[in-house]
């Protein structure tokens, strides 16, 4: 049978509900649908925002080909498949929606580039993560960002209306903060609880919400308090705990590189000077994630976190770091010493700049306000 949300999904533009800077009157992604301009973009926002419906509604109105892939299941082979002239008399305009673009590795995303260059293939890249940090440069700089907002409640409640279920206000209010501006989250609920209960209550909405992927919402508390026990666990040099809390991340379907990047920043927070090899390590789990992708890519972060683990702990080149930026904010730009300005004129070196200025001295080049702070013990 098939799901509510795929019922009900808007089929053109006048259906769609929400991101109206980019689809209402005169606006970017409208402007070009109408003009009918073939190009590469990439959908950027948090999941249930509609990202897929555009891509769908940009196709139709194209007159062209969709094939849709998921970056988490995809790989060269289906690419070639949907480009390989051979397949198809269709010579309309072939447009692939790559959803979860993210999940595509490094090796992934140049084999794609040439089609994307030649024209090919168009690409719909649709990511809940900065296409700044996921998506390789060449590629992206084929490509326009779209950045998709949330939901608000009252676009919410439009699509929830849509659903013609009947709920009474507190549970239709509840049901849209659970859903935390995910419209496909929403009709999933509703759904699954109209397919159980007589009635929509939040009492019977809360006893539907069962699923493992609601209950691990990548925006919701268990997803918080999973990370946190995974960085406190190392940070307690407990290896047995965070190997535990790393699979249930990994189980749930947490994208490795949130988890790998965390592991980077806690390799110069938490363990910093006391074993300087750690950031060096916790950066090429990040490559060996970006790299090779799950689920072996599990088996890097799995190295990394144990290693983290059981590294010495030294946090005195950030709390120095935070000091320094308390005094900063709370003095603001202080002059800075002459003798260390930089003199790349005649004129500033007549004026005094970088006079004075010894390599090795035992001066202090702080502004004078901050003449013998010492920030790093």
């Amino acid at each position: 049978m098939e799901p509510l949300a795929s019922k009900i999904r808007p089929k053109s533009l006048e259906e769609f509900i929400g991101q109206e800077h980019l689809v209402g009157k005169e606006k970017p992604l409208r402007v070009a649908i109408e003009k009918k301009h073939l190009f590469s973009f990439i959908l950027w926002g948090p999941p249930g925002v509609g990202k897929t419906t555009l891509a769908r509604i940009y196709a139709k109105n194209l007159n062209a080909q969709l094939f849709q892939l998921s970056a988490v299941s995809a790989g060269k082979d289906d690419i070639r498949t949907i480009v390989d002239e051979k397949q198809t008399l269709d010579q309309r305009p072939k447009v692939l929606f790559l959803d979860e673009i993210h999940r595509f590795n490094k090796a992934q995303q140049d084999y794609l580039l040439p089609y994307v260059e030649s024209g090919k293939l168009t690409l719909i890249g649709a990511t809940t993560e900065n296409p700044s940090f996921e998506v390789i440069a060449p590629l992206l700089s084929r490509c326009r960002v779209f950045v998709l907002n949330e939901l608000t409640p009252e676009q919410m409640s439009k699509i929830i209306d849509r659903c013609k279920y009947k709920l009474k206000k507190d549970a239709k209010e509840w049901l849209i903060a659970m859903a935390n501006g995910d419209a496909r989250q929403a009709i999933t609920m509703l759904e699954n609880t109209s397919n159980l209960y007589q009635q929509i209550t939040i009492e019977n909405l809360k006893n539907a919400l069962q699923s493992k992927f609601l209950r691990y919402d990548k925006k919701g508390e268990e997803h918080y308090n999973t990370i946190s026990a995974l960085i406190k666990s190392i940070r307690a040099s407990q290896p047995d705990a965070a190997l535990y809390y790393l699979a249930r991340m990994i189980d749930a379907g947490e994208d490795p590189k949130f988890i790998a990047r965390r592991m980077v920043i806690f390799a110069s927070e938490d363990i910093g000077l006391a074993q300087p090899t750690a950031l060096v390590v916790a950066n090429e789990v990040f490559r060996a994630v970006e790299t090779i992708g799950l689920p072996e890519c599990a088996i890097n972060l799995a190295h990394g976190v144990a290693y983290l683990a059981q590294s010495k702990k030294d946090r005195r080149s950030y709390d120095a770091y935070m000091a320094a930026m308390e005094d900063v904010k709370q003095h603001g730009n202080l002059p800075i010493p002459m003798n260390v300005r930089n003199a790349p004129t005649k004129l500033m070196k007549e004026l005094g700049y970088g006079k004075g200025y010894e390599k090795y001295s035992k001066e202090s080049y702080l502004p004078d306000d901050l003449k013998g702070k010492k920030y790093l013990s």
